[in-house]
């Protein structure tokens, strides 16, 4: 990925949002969003998954992702809903994924983990003309907790490239490869 812009966040809260655009190479669009949706398979990938499932809740599907973090930080979990959209712009695809924290009471707080109320993400990919794809990417997260915003920012700031990064390697390896 090329660049990243830190953003304001949607509140005040000293935590940046942030916007990455670039290019993934040798990683299809199609294939790019059924790793990104595919929940058992980023089990297998991304190390820093503790637990990750999907829930129905109230006629709508949830997804609850427990990740770790380092000691002696607690670990932080998301509720949250997401949905996948393939959209023809023009003659263009374009995949889109929307994902934002949400509260159900199917699924409540557990103790010695920090829930993560405030995360919204979104993805925007299109083919880039060759075998990879073009990816447009805003992500904020208010992780929570006692830990101070220059830390958080310090730290997001490397992880959200690493994490594209490894969703460009699972793409690689992933099993339904187009």
């Amino acid at each position: 990925m090329d660049e990243k812009f830190p953003v304001p966040p949607p509140q005040p809260t000293g935590l940046y949002a942030y916007k990455v655009f670039g290019v993934l190479d040798n990683c299809l669009p199609a294939v790019l969003a059924d790793v990104y949706m595919d929940l058992d398979y980023r089990k297998q990938w991304d190390d820093y998954v503790e637990e990750l499932y999907e829930k129905e809740c109230n006629g709508k599907t949830v997804v609850y992702w427990q990740v770790k973090y380092p000691y002696p930080m607690y670990y932080r979990d998301y509720v949250y809903v997401r949905q996948r959209r393939d959209l023809d712009m023009d003659g263009r695809k374009i995949l889109v994924v929307l994902a934002q924290s949400t509260s159900v009471p199917q699924i409540p707080e557990r103790s010695g983990v920090v829930r993560v109320n405030q995360y919204k993400q979104s993805l925007a990919i299109e083919s880039d003309g060759k075998k990879g794809s073009r990816v447009f990417m805003y992500y904020f997260d208010n992780p929570g907790g006692l830990l101070p915003s220059w830390l958080i920012n310090w730290a997001t700031k490397g992880s959200v490239p690493l994490f594209l990064k490894d969703l460009a390697n699972a793409c690689q390896n992933y099993p339904r490869r187009a």
